[in-house]
């Protein structure tokens, strides 16, 4: 089975709308429609703020990859947004305007706190987001959850071959 991280890297060269709809025309003459939602904004290296290829995140995805990234230890929202874009070779890039009200939301459902330090190798203040035991938990739920969505979608893109 193809890996959660490149199912999403495939996903997001191919998905290419924020709301997708899609018709298929059967060959009894119905057809049926496949409509995705989103929520959360992302881009790629090579798409400029206004191409009709950016794409984004299903909701709750974000917050996720947030949870996820915070598993790791303490980071600021730049070391956050970062390590998402690293970690999924520049595929998926989060901007400030979706990361800092997903990292709000949160913490205002417990399973994140922030706490304002000074930065290692800097003389200013950074905010670091740190998970909490209810974040793991949910951390957990929300994986179970994407694997289960990741793996139906792969079942209706590449059916196997009966015989």
């Amino acid at each position: 089975m193809v890996s959660l991280w490149q199912d999403l890297r495939y996903a997001a060269r191919t998905l290419g709308r924020a709301r997708i709809k899609q018709k298929r025309t059967k060959s009894d003459g119905r057809t049926s429609t496949l409509a995705i939602r989103f929520h959360g904004r992302l881009s790629t290296n090579d798409m400029a703020k206004g191409s009709p290829n950016r794409i984004e995140l299903l909701q709750g995805t974000l917050d996720m990859l947030i949870l996820r990234t915070l598993l790791f230890g303490p980071a600021h929202g730049h070391e956050i947004a970062k390590h998402i874009q690293r970690t999924t070779v520049d595929v998926l890039q989060v901007e400030h305007g979706s990361l800092y009200p997903a990292l709000h939301r949160l913490e205002r459902k417990g399973w994140v706190v922030s706490k304002w330090e000074m930065a290692k190798d800097r003389k200013r203040e950074l905010k670091y987001y740190r998970l909490t035991p209810s974040g793991k938990k949910q951390l957990a739920l929300e994986e179970s959850k994407w694997k289960q969505l990741a793996g139906a979608i792969a079942r209706v893109m590449w059916p196997a071959e009966e015989g």
